[in-house]
């Protein structure tokens, strides 16, 4: 394989494709640079298609290595295992816009690997990851229709700024990253603090140069070390044979797909395909079942878009820009701290939230820099949702980025931790699907965090608006169902609140979305979501003024920093002791603040008394009841706080005088009332039991000096004389 390497300015930074130097055995493989990301794309194919299936079979996997970050992974092995939710969505970031470039036909598998090689921490590697695996295919014998180039958009102080940094992101109004070809949009992916549209569509234009820049560079490097295409079979029905089957099946199928009930709908189009099995692919004829399965999808695909784009008229009767009917309900669940149900005709997702400590807070252990996260979004989609058996496997690609897009929708409007100082965690499971899922989480999600009392900024709605283009024709949908997604050429969802956009995200299957056409889109998305709010606010127009009787409640205290040290305790074992006597969990952070959680008040107020006696500084005058923990001759010790103690003499412990012996009075584990009537220059703290029941008892002085009045003299072994030592006569034996 040649080496080749070539470079352009995109943004502030040079970015550095490279081929020929690593990977040589597979079909194509580049490095990318940016800043100090490198990133390793290889494209690579079988020989021969895959047999007996109907769809391209292509995989796309970004391969997270944590050592390009200068990390170990945390986990017990110490290597790598299952992606995380970081690498699944950047994986997923680079697929989709590959994906629609593939020749139809096409079914050789096709195995997309990218690898981060270095990561700096700043220039996150998911941009990168797309123009290297696009530049990958590029330069390799895999038939590909691209290059595509993509770019991250930012918005700070009001200017677009193209691959802003992490730690500039952090300033960003916006996070969009941007692919396309070198004419049109082909995936968007991104969120926005309540954006107005038009400054989308503004991102959208900045973006289209960078994507060209990027789409240049691609071809030089492929005009220096590219590949010849291969040529391959097109897999397809034999055109008579395709219009003897569309003869018996075009008109029925016109008639069985214009139902609104779903199962209905799917009932009678698949009575269709079997019946045209059982005539035309009988025993004897020349039609086999996966014939007249394929022409029976064309046509079906063929009569929606046709009747959308012709009449106006969709599967289940809706106009164009007609939303479902939607019901929302709050409060569902008895024991949950906030629960919501979101319908959207037969769309329906149950939402729940969760309220903890900061200790629930999620640990991450990726290449981003990012170590916790306090908010999360966890999306579930079982198989009876859609009418289906299927085993349970845990959460898939679809799911993680089904909820990973509603996370983003909502993250603009979540409250600061200063603000609310919980960690936060929402599940919406989904009942029962037709398309929008996401969305429906991301409405539902909304509800049940101000049932929960969380005081989010603003409600936010979503919506997934959809397309159907046919010879310089088009229609936009609003509020797809599922065949629309599944025969339509757009899957565009928008979420955002009256003021503006919080997410987007766009797959589409052609190559001509023009910017106009995403106008259009964005502004009719904009009427349906506002149509959305007014639904779900009539429901729950705000937050709720109080939490759940069975959420934690946290309360703050402040301490002085110098006193942390006496809350947590020799390996942590003073704060395991109050968590354990109060029945709450508490979290000490470096300037002091101290967050107390628990359900019972009664919990919470203890740890408080405990916290407050161990931090405070004990004043003379001031009244403890404390436990008896040692007894020596010096008088007796008792605990006033967790690890504080005072000592009682034996001057103090009756109003009767000095007891002959101090267990005549208290024994070890005895509860006595204390009161403070010294603290020394070492902070040493003398108490009295007498002071507290005499009304006389504060002549604490007073007793001192009496009492050092009647103490026999010390023995002075102080010698007078030159060269003569002081101190108490040497009895030990010879010195050695």
């Amino acid at each position: 394989m040649p080496t080749a390497k070539v470079e352009t300015q995109i943004g502030s930074r040079p970015m550095i494709l490279e081929t020929g130097k690593l990977a040589e055995q597979a079909g194509g493989a580049v490095t990318v640079r940016y800043g100090d990301t490198l990133v390793l794309a290889t494209a690579t194919a079988s020989k021969a298609p895959r047999e007996g299936i109907d769809f391209f079979p292509l995989t796309v996997d970004f391969e997270e290595r944590l050592y390009a970050a200068g990390k170990i992974p945390g986990s017990f092995p110490r290597r790598e295992g299952r992606p995380s939710e970081y690498g699944i969505l950047t994986g997923r970031l680079v697929d989709r816009p590959l994906r629609p470039l593939f020749p139809k036909g096409f079914r050789n598998d096709v195995q997309v690997i990218v690898t981060p090689l270095s990561a700096d921490q700043e220039n996150d590697p998911d941009v990168l990851a797309i123009n290297a695996a696009s530049a990958a295919l590029t330069i390799s014998e895999i038939p590909f229709d691209g290059p595509v180039g993509a770019v991250r958009v930012g918005l700070i102080d009001g200017k677009f700024v193209a691959n802003p940094t992490i730690s500039e992101l952090e300033e960003s109004d916006l996070d969009m990253v941007i692919a396309g070809t070198y004419d049109a949009i082909l995936m968007v992916e991104g969120g926005a603090k309540q954006v107005p549209e038009e400054r989308m569509i503004g991102a959208l234009e900045f973006a289209q140069p960078l994507i060209r820049a990027s789409i240049d560079i691609q071809k030089r490097l492929a005009g220096m070390a590219g590949k010849p295409k291969i040529q391959f079979p097109v897999f397809g029905v034999d055109e008579s044979k395709a219009e003897r089957i569309r003869a018996y099946i075009t008109e029925r199928v016109k008639q069985a797909v214009r139902n609104s009930d779903k199962p209905a709908r799917e009932e009678a189009t698949e009575q269709v395909r079997l019946a045209a099995i059982g005539v035309l692919a009988s025993e004897g004829s020349d039609i086999t079942p996966a014939e007249v399965t394929k022409v029976f999808e064309d046509s079906l695909k063929d009569a929606v878009r046709t009747a959308i784009i012709e009449e106006g008229i969709r599967p289940d009767g809706r106009k164009l820009d007609q939303i479902r009917e939607i019901s929302c309900e709050v409060g569902v669940l008895p024991r949950a701290h906030g629960s919501a149900i979101f319908k959207r005709g037969q769309t329906q997702v149950l939402s729940i939230v969760t309220l903890g400590p900061s200790g629930d807070e999620q640990i991450i252990d990726t290449l981003e820099p990012v170590d916790s996260k306090r908010y999360m979004h966890h999306y579930n989609f079982p198989p009876y949702s859609v009418g289906e058996t299927r085993p349970l496997r845990g959460p898939g690609r679809r799911e993680i980025g089904h909820g990973a897009l509603a996370e983003r929708a909502l993250l603009p409007v979540i409250p600061t931790k200063e603000e609310f100082p919980y960690t936060i965690r929402v599940v919406s499971e989904v009942l029962s699907s037709n398309g929008s899922t996401s969305m429906a989480s991301t409405c539902g999600s909304t509800l049940a965090l101000m049932d929960a009392a969380v005081p989010i900024k603003a409600p936010i709605g979503g919506i997934a608006m959809g397309l159907v283009m046919s010879q310089g024709r088009y229609a936009i949908l609003s509020d797809i169902q599922g065949i629309e997604d599944a025969l339509g050429d757009m899957d565009f969802k928008v979420t955002g609140s009256r003021t503006g956009v919080t997410a987007m995200q766009m797959d589409i299957k052609i190559k001509d979305l023009t910017i106009e056409i995403m106008r259009k889109a964005l502004d009719q998305a904009r009427q349906a979501r506002l149509f959305i709010l007014d639904k779900m606010e009539a429901a729950l127009s705000r937050p709720r003024g109080e939490l759940s009787m069975y959420a934690p409640r946290i309360e703050t205290l402040k301490v002085h920093p110098d006193r942390i040290r006496e809350i947590i305790g020799p390996g942590g074992k003073m704060i395991r002791q109050i968590q354990t006597e109060s029945g709450t969990e508490i979290e000490v952070e470096d300037d002091g603040t101290v967050r107390i959680a628990g359900v019972k008040p009664e919990g919470r107020e203890k740890a408080k008394q405990l916290i407050n006696a161990l931090t405070k500084e004990v004043e003379v005058g001031e009244v403890f009841t404390g436990k008896v923990t040692r007894i020596m001759g010096l008088g007796a010790f008792v605990e006033i706080a967790p690890g504080k103690e005072g000592l009682v003499k034996p001057s103090e412990l009756s109003s009767e005088g000095r007891p002959r012996r101090i267990e005549d009075v208290v024994n070890i584990g005895d509860e006595v009332k204390v009161k403070v009537v010294e603290v020394d220059r070492q902070g040493r703290v003398n108490l009295s039991i007498r002071a507290v029941s005499e009304p006389d008892g504060d002549g604490y002085a007073q007793r001192q000096q009496e009492e050092e009045r009647d103490r026999p003299p010390r023995r002075d072994f102080a010698r007078s004389g030159p060269g003569e030592r002081r101190g108490p006569p040497f009895r030990g034996g010879p010195r050695r």
